[in-house]
Parts: structure tokens; C-alpha cells; sequence
């Protein structure tokens, strides 16, 4: 479901956009860029609290990879003020530096909230489930 103002949720398909686009070129000061400052991101049984804290652990996750393919697309977005909900479908191939490459895809549930006119992620809480292809 696709709610609230266009203009709004064309802006928040720009920053999941923007994010894929970080992880593409690992690009860690434009990936962090898309964090609140107090955001908060949720996988594989952690939670990790603040933006420097998440783009370290980011920085440290992609150091054990040779390559990586991150393509998003978002199954909603709800916007209701200057908070939305959204669901962000994800494909991934990964080559990790000490095994062999794998697929995975996934679902990252996400509350985003407008900071000064720009939307940033508050809370991600990613879901993969790894393909055998």
C-alpha cells in the first residue's frame, strides 16, 4: 500500500535508492547519511543504536566482502506526517573474502521520519532469507 503525499514518498524512494547506491560503491559517509542520528538497525539478533554505531558496524560487515550486488525496492510506503512506514524488499550476491558467494534476499521493515525537510531512516529491522541457486 502506497499512502500519504507523492512528493513524500517519491523522497523516500530516493533515500532507499540512496542507500543501494552506498552499498553498490561502499560508500560509507552517504550510507551513514541516510540514518537519523538516533536510529536504530535491527538484524540477525542484533540492534545496534546511533548512526556512528551503525556505520561502524556496516564499515565492519563489508570488510568481509570482496563484492557486493544490493538491489531494494520498496512493497510500501505509508507516510503520516513526518514519520512513514515502509517495507523495502531486498536481493543480494555476496562474495564474502572467506567462502564461496552466495544469494540472499530479504525484507527490511522501516519507520523513516523527516529531520529538517529530509527523510532519514529511524528504525531498520532487516529479515534475509538466504536462495540456493
Amino acid at each position: 500500500m502506497f499512502t500519504g503525499p507523492e512528493h513524500d514518498r517519491t523522497l523516500i524512494r530516493e533515500l532507499l535508492d540512496s542507500y543501494s547506491d552506498a552499498v553498490m560503491t561502499r560508500d560509507a559517509a552517504a550510507w551513514g547519511a541516510t540514518w537519523a542520528e538516533d536510529g536504530v538497525w535491527r538484524l540477525r539478533g542484533q540492534e545496534i543504536i546511533g548512526r556512528t554505531a551503525i556505520v561502524s558496524a556496516w564499515v565492519a560487515a563489508m570488510d568481509g566482502f570482496r563484492a557486493v550486488v544490493f538491489l531494494s525496492f520498496p512493497g510500501s510506503i505509508q507516510v503520516a506526517g513526518d514519520r512513514a512506514s515502509v517495507r523495502t524488499h531486498t536481493f543480494e550476491h555476496l562474495e564474502p573474502l572467506d567462502g564461496p558467494s552466495r544469494f540472499q534476499s530479504g525484507v527490511y521493515n522501516d519507520t523513516v521520519v523527516k529531520v529538517n525537510g529530509r527523510w532519514l531512516f529511524a528504525d531498520r529491522s532487516f529479515n534475509a532469507r538466504t536462495m540456493q541457486i
